[in-house]
């Protein structure tokens, strides 16, 4: 029995021995990587050198998202490319071909896993029949629609942001136009007083104005990138008062006042909603633990006297 402790101590020992240079060298090389990667004008002789100085994700990571990018986009139905991309600038992830191939990407790994899925369950799992079915129809349907259904979550989390910050934001431009700045200086102080998807929007739209574009195709370009119908009305009020000359001040304690009315009609829909929301809950999970604390003891007299 000694005999059998030490050889397993001295196999052990062995082992972390090994692990242990090896993730030495291993830190070593990293660590000369990335010395030599700070180095301006160096060159590597050897080509297989020259790669190792990428970093791993560039090495392994980036190939594979490609390969399964050009899956996704030679797989997918006509047009689904283009509105990918709209939902995804309208979730805020912006409008570059990166996020649109990233997406892609998850959407075509989250396919490809369904089969494993299904290996998974039937033959490895110890679920039989019927529960075999049910948890396979569920995982299955959860990657086949996740990836979509988290981006439209985003997409409306973001538009009811908007739509909340909209009110209170056109406030202060109403304040800082009346005190004497003009519609970009009062932008400016807004930007930076209310943090949030809306001020991003506008600071972006700013960007756009001042890098030469004209003020209505960067509040159209706005629009197109919230699709809220209160930013569109106020973005339509803004482009009449520019094509008018109507006091731009006037148009907007116009529409602060419009704003807040409508997030107040949100607040009272929402209200309004709640009850029949609460309907199925209680339906199903209240009243019939209440109906056997109520009634079974009435049930249970009533059986046993008959």
């Amino acid at each position: 029995m000694d005999m059998i402790l030490l050889a397993s101590l001295g196999i052990g020992g062995g082992l972390a021995l090994v692990a242990f240079t090896l993730l030495s060298q291993a830190q070593e090389k990293s660590v000369v990587r990335e010395s030599l990667r700070q180095l301006d004008g160096y060159e590597v002789e050897n080509v297989r050198d020259k790669e190792l100085l990428n970093p791993l994700k560039e090495r392994a990571l980036i190939p594979v998202t490609k390969q399964l990018t050009g899956l996704g986009r030679r797989f997918t139905p006509v047009g689904y490319v283009e509105t990918t991309r709209k939902k995804i600038t309208l979730s805020g992830g912006g409008t570059t071909v990166d996020a649109v191939d990233k997406f892609l990407a998850v959407r075509v790994a989250t396919v490809a896993a369904i089969p494993v899925v299904f290996f998974l369950v039937f033959f490895i799992s110890p679920f039989e029949g019927k529960m075999a079915f049910g948890l396979f129809g569920l995982v299955g349907l959860a990657l086949a629609l996740g990836p979509d259904a988290i981006l439209n979550r985003k997409i409306a989390e973001r538009q009811l942001e908007i739509r909340k910050r909209l009110p209170d934001i056109l406030d202060l431009l109403v304040i800082s136009v009346e005190a004497g700045l003009g519609f970009e200086q009062a932008l400016d102080r807004t930007i930076a007083a209310v943090p949030g998807p809306l001020t991003d929007e506008f600071g972006r739209m700013l960007g756009e104005a001042r890098a030469g574009a004209r003020r209505a195709d960067a509040l159209r370009a706005l629009d197109e990138r919230t699709d809220v119908p209160e930013v569109r009305s106020f973005v339509l009020a803004l482009l009449q008062a520019d094509t008018f000359g109507v006091s731009i001040s006037r148009v907007l304690r116009t529409q602060a006042d419009e704003m807040r009315i409508k997030r107040r009609q949100l607040a009272q829909e929402q209200a309004q909603k709640a009850p029949v929301k609460m309907l199925i809950p209680m339906v199903f999970c209240v009243f019939p633990a209440l109906f056997v604390v109520v009634l079974g003891p009435a049930m249970l007299n009533i059986y046993k006297n008959f």
